[in-house]
Order: C-alpha cells, then structure tokens, then sequence
C-alpha cells in the first residue's frame, strides 16, 4: 500500500503540497488526475525519495522511502522527464539494471524489446519520444517491481502500442498484485485502466473515489467529474 498523509511541501514562497493525502490499496490502479502544475510530479519525486517533505508522511508497506534501499529495489518509476545514460543502449542498460533489481527477469526484457521492434544495441539517445517510452517500460517491467510509478507514461504513443503497454501492465497487475499509480491529466485514458481515481488541484486532493463503486452510484463520466471538480473554485493550478 501506499500512503501519503497530510503532505506539505514548500519551494521558498510557494506551496507546491497543501496537506495532500492518498491511498493506493495493494493490487489496485490509482489514476492520479490534474492540470499541468497542479502538483502531481512533485508527488511522484516524493515517492522517488528525490525529495523530502516538509510536513506529513509518505510510506509504502509502512516504511519511508527516504535511505531505504531494499524498498526502493521493489519499487520502479517511470517519470515524463526520461533518462538513460549516455550512449548506452538498451542492451546496457539492462546490465545496468540488474545490478539494481534482484528480481531482473532478464528473458522477459528479450521478449519486450523484441515484441516492441526496438534495436537492443542502438543509441537510445537516438531513439524518437515515443521509442524512449517504449524502453522504459521494457526496463520497468523487467525489474519484476512490487509498486509501479508512471507520470503522463503513454503521451504521445499511438493507440497501438498503448494497448500493449496496458496489456503488459495488467497482467503483472492480476498475475502478482503490482500495485500501480499513474499521474495522468488524460481522463479517457484513466477511465479506462485505472480502479480507483484521485484529482488534485492547487496541491490539494479535491476527490478521491473507487471507480467501481463511482459507475454504480454516479452515471458521471471521469472527465466530467474532473471537469466538475477544476471549475468549482476556479483556476486550482499551483
């Protein structure tokens, strides 16, 4: 599970996390929804361990993440910012990798590259945007990660190839109850993959709902509940 409680953070003047806090139950798929600049990379850097709070907890399975490197082998992060070392291939940075995660599932990493047609010797400094995301995720998913971070994971992706990322995604989802979450302002797209949904605005968690339970009791869509929720007080971007 992870747990953010009343979560503050500052940047000099500016309140970038205003008391912010969720729950992500283990095996679920949390869709984190907002505007640009409504806090959600700076919560995925929170559970990075890149940066610390100023007020309120952050834990996964009870524990901090801040100097704890046997969590951190269990949880992997794909941020909207990539980076791979320079000049490295994939090939490279599956050896690189599997120094990190003990649980590299090395053949599974052969089987994602092949089936994405990526060149496992070239550059992938020379790789397009959308290639780049395809990488990340072979290398994520080989890692065999209990807890899955993905921030804006399939922007710019053909439908194509972001069927099959969610395809792999969910199968570790029922096959091992990896726990996901997305930080996401595509409302279709959360829809879709996700079971729970959270919506932040200005550093503040405005809703926080099971999808399950939100499509028996309210006929909304997510788009109109995010909608909804952004235009009752206006502009909430931080």
């Amino acid at each position: 599970m992870i747990k953010i409680e009343n979560l503050t953070k500052r940047f000099g003047s500016h309140t970038a996390l205003n008391n912010f806090s969720l729950t992500v139950p283990k095996g679920a798929i949390y869709g984190l929804m907002g505007l640009n600049g409504a806090g959600k990379t700076t919560i995925i850097k929170h559970l990075a361990g890149l940066l610390y709070q100023d007020e309120g907890t952050i834990t996964i399975d009870n524990q901090e993440i801040i100097n704890n490197e046997p969590l951190k082998e269990r949880v992997a992060i794909i941020p909207d910012d990539l980076y791979f070392f320079r000049g490295y291939g994939l090939t490279q940075m599956g050896t690189f990798y599997k120094k990190i995660y003990p649980r590299w599932n090395q053949p599974r990493f052969e089987a994602m590259i092949s089936d994405f047609g990526l060149d496992a010797k070239a550059n992938i400094g020379k790789f397009s945007k959308g290639m780049k995301k395809q990488a990340a995720f072979c290398l994520a998913l080989s890692s065999t990660p209990d807890y899955l971070i993905l921030d804006e994971p399939v922007d710019g992706l053909d439908p194509i190839v972001r069927r099959k990322l969610w395809h792999y995604v969910m199968d570790d989802v029922a096959d091992r109850e990896m726990t996901v979450l997305i930080s996401s302002h595509n409302a279709k797209e959360m829809e879709d993959v996700c079971n729970y949904i959270g919506i932040i605005a200005g550093g503040r968690m405005v809703f926080e709902g099971d999808l399950l339970e939100m499509s028996t009791d309210a006929p909304a869509s997510i788009e109109e509940i995010f909608i909804e929720k952004l235009s009752q007080g206006g502009d909430y971007r931080a």
